[in-house]
């Protein structure tokens, strides 16, 4: 069997195993859609990278996605699924080679309580950064949720790279106002290759929500965090304590903060000192008739993007869709990311952006093209596979989307 069949078969294997942990991962696609129905699109893209120093080259790429919602009531369950491979036409080969990302998400329902379990895993050759698959320029709606980008804060190129995040959450209505919450997570992350830091995050959370009004929430969360690296047998934990505002300002604009303090300490002082600090989650979102906005902003430790033992980690992201005269699609999407090691290992600051625009041919197939910009810059002392220059991706191709639908927020 080849490598990446061998790969391919311990992702899909991965799934089930991982539905008992979690870390919250990323959502399907950006509209819900019907109960009971499913959707999937097929599409071919070429590309032109303009990687500075690296060289310019060209790829190919097959790729494909399904997103099904079963529409029940009391056991609700969604998959989304975006997979391809990525070839070589001419120049060196970055970024050739598999790419595939599942998530799922099943819940049950009672009448005062709700379990909900999801797994996200991804496998990609590079760290993901626009479109559901996190390959840009290969066709996907650069507004879509991309992998737990918080766990590949360092952006790398030809590294083969497994991510598995899961999450159980169970919520408790006590009454009118009161809401109870607790949740396990875990999250994987893997070098296939051997160029990457490999480590693991185990994470559990607890936390009461207060019902101020229809529109206005009140919030207060606790989260242990265990960072571990099994090539070194070092680990080192997080405590934060969370305190939130949730309001609803009308139909189309919601907006949910929560901040408080994380104290950081480990198993070997002298790796990781003791510390503490802040940390922040913040999210607008408007939605109106075609137009969709939102925009994010975290802080907190992480476990160091694959190469660094512990960094601190801000990340900022927006991105904007308008569907115009039922047949043009534009999309933007912008994000920064800023890395710092727990211990004088330098700042790594990346930032990423894409364009892309899709205009239907008829009722199944479409033609998109897109533009995409990546830089990364870092004072830290990363590996040659680490991004270390501007890559600018133009691509363009055909879509053919059979039961694909459109359906406006209200």
């Amino acid at each position: 069997m080849s490598k990446n069949l061998q790969l391919a078969a311990m992702l899909l294997a991965l799934c089930p195993v991982a539905m008992a942990q979690v870390e919250p991962a990323a959502t399907g696609p950006s509209v819900p859609l019907p109960a009971g129905k499913y959707d999937y699109s097929i599409r071919y893209a070429q590309t032109a990278e303009f990687g500075q120093s690296l060289g310019n080259w060209q790829t190919g790429a097959v790729s494909g996605s399904l997103n099904y919602s079963n529409g029940r009531e009391r056991l609700p369950f969604s998959m989304n699924y975006g997979g391809g491979y990525n070839f070589t036409i001419a120049g060196p080969s970055y970024g050739k080679g598999l790419f595939q990302h599942l998530d799922l998400t099943q819940s049950v329902t009672g009448k005062e309580w709700n379990l909900t379990m999801g797994n996200d895993v991804s496998y990609t050759p590079e760290a993901p950064t626009l479109g559901f698959t996190g390959i840009p320029g290969i066709g996907e709606p650069v507004t879509t949720p991309t992998p737990p980008i918080v766990t590949q804060s360092i952006l790398t190129l030809n590294t083969l790279v497994l991510d598995n995040s899961s999450n159980a959450t169970i919520e408790r209505q006590l009454n009118y106002a009161w809401n109870m919450n607790l949740g396990g997570s875990y999250n994987l992350l893997r070098f296939p290759d051997g160029n990457g830091l490999d480590s693991g995050t185990a994470g559990a959370t607890g936390g009461l929500s207060y019902r101020l009004s229809a529109r206005d929430s009140l919030m207060g969360n606790y989260r242990f965090s265990k960072f571990t690296y099994p090539r070194f047998g070092f680990s080192f934990y997080t405590q934060t304590v969370f305190f939130g505002f949730q309001r609803v300002w009308t139909k189309k604009v919601s907006t949910d903060v929560t901040v408080g303090p994380q104290w950081t300490s480990s198993s070997s002082p002298s790796l990781v000192p003791s510390t503490q600090g802040v940390a922040v989650n913040a999210a607008l979102t408007y939605r109106a008739g075609y137009n969709s906005f939102s925009t994010s902003y975290s802080r907190g430790i992480n476990g160091g993007g694959g190469y660094l033992i512990g960094a601190e980690s801000d990340t900022a992201s927006a991105n904007y869709s308008r569907l115009i005269d039922r047949a043009l699609t534009l999309g933007f999407n912008a994000a920064y990311m800023r890395t710092a090691g727990l211990v004088n290992n330098g700042i790594t600051g990346a930032k990423y952006g894409g364009a892309e625009a899709t205009r239907r041919l008829g009722p199944y197939l479409s033609v998109f093209a897109n533009y995409s910009l990546i830089d990364q810059s870092s004072s830290s002392l990363l590996p040659g596979n680490a991004l270390g220059k501007r890559l600018q991706v133009v691509g363009f191709g055909l879509s053919y989307s059979p039961r694909q639908k459109e359906q406006p927020a209200q």
